[in-house]
């Protein structure tokens, strides 16, 4: 990584082009949440789930589509603990008992020779799914809220923390509108359920572990740099955590996409989520947060 060592890029004047990308990222990702809609798994619409062992491995994309006629919609087919195990989760309205025999008949029609049993099976409510929403909408606020207020009494500067914050807000934002276009186009399920709640405020504290680190180089240069105007000295720090900021990023990539790749399908999701995160937050670290808080301190000064 010696080409980190003294870089010098000019990631300040380059933040007009970063504002293009990010206010078209966001704005689509917007549209298409507004108008498509959020993608919820079963932990927010209620419905079933059910795990089966079968006699030999089954395909899960085979199984997905072949009880998607049956039960009316796409349900959740992922393999559970081993090859020969299968969790199917359906937010068909129907009883418990009603889509079990449904999902067997299917079953004993679909796979010949192929014996199961069911292993377990779970009613979830609507009404624990409008709670999950509201718990996991408010969890998110608060987050939030309160990396507000930390940044606030950090750095003593309001600027950091609104920095902060929409750089956040630009992350979750993108993230969720690519997983409701991409929901009904990858093989693996997108849904939103409580393993994605949880990717989202691992997303929000890595985001922010990078903004600080950023910030704090900001102020300790402008301690240092008395002279210095705002403008390079923001680059400098930039350029200064650019060799830490891009290998932590390397490196956890790594490790999110070794868990993508060998981790199952349960959990897909997850980390890909993770991914999508850790790209969007090395790159609003770098192109939103700093360049915003640049823009505020300008306008402050001219107001002052």
């Amino acid at each position: 990584m010696r080409w980190f060592e003294t870089p010098n890029i000019d990631f300040i004047n380059k933040r007009k082009i970063a504002y293009m990308i990010s206010g078209i990222l966001f704005l689509s990702s917007l549209a298409i949440i507004i108008t498509n809609g959020l993608q919820y798994g079963i932990d927010f619409k209620g419905g079933s789930e059910f795990v089966f062992k079968f006699s030999e491995p089954v395909s899960t994309i085979e199984l997905r589509n072949t009880l998607t006629e049956p039960l009316g919609v796409a349900p959740e087919v992922k393999l559970f603990g081993s090859p020969e195990e299968v969790l199917i989760r359906t937010d068909n309205t129907e009883s418990k008992e009603e889509v079990q025999r449904v999902i067997e008949s299917t079953l004993e029609t679909a796979l010949p020779g192929i014996t199961y049993e069911s292993e377990s099976s779970n009613y979830i409510s609507a009404r624990f799914g409008d709670e999950l929403k509201s718990g996991a909408l408010q969890s998110v606020i608060y987050a939030i809220a309160i990396i507000f207020i930390y940044i606030l009494i950090r750095f003593r500067n309001w600027t950091f923390s609104l920095g902060a914050v929409a750089a956040l807000v630009h992350d979750v934002v993108i993230t969720l509108g690519i997983f409701t276009i991409l929901n009904d186009i990858v093989s693996f399920s997108l849904l939103i359920d409580q393993n994605i709640i949880a990717a989202f405020l691992t997303i929000v504290g890595y985001s922010l572990n990078d903004t600080v680190v950023v910030f704090d180089r900001i102020r300790e240069n402008s301690i240092v740099h008395k002279g210095m105007e705002y403008l390079p000295m923001v680059n400098k720090s930039l350029n200064d955590t650019l060799s830490r900021t891009v290998i932590t990023s390397i490196t956890t990539l790594f490790v999110v996409s070794v868990l993508f790749i060998f981790g199952g399908e349960v959990l897909k999701g997850l980390s890909f989520a993770l991914i999508i995160g850790v790209v969007l937050g090395t790159y609003s670290s770098l192109f939103v947060a700093s360049p915003l808080v640049l823009e505020l301190d300008k306008r402050t000064r001219k107001t002052k």
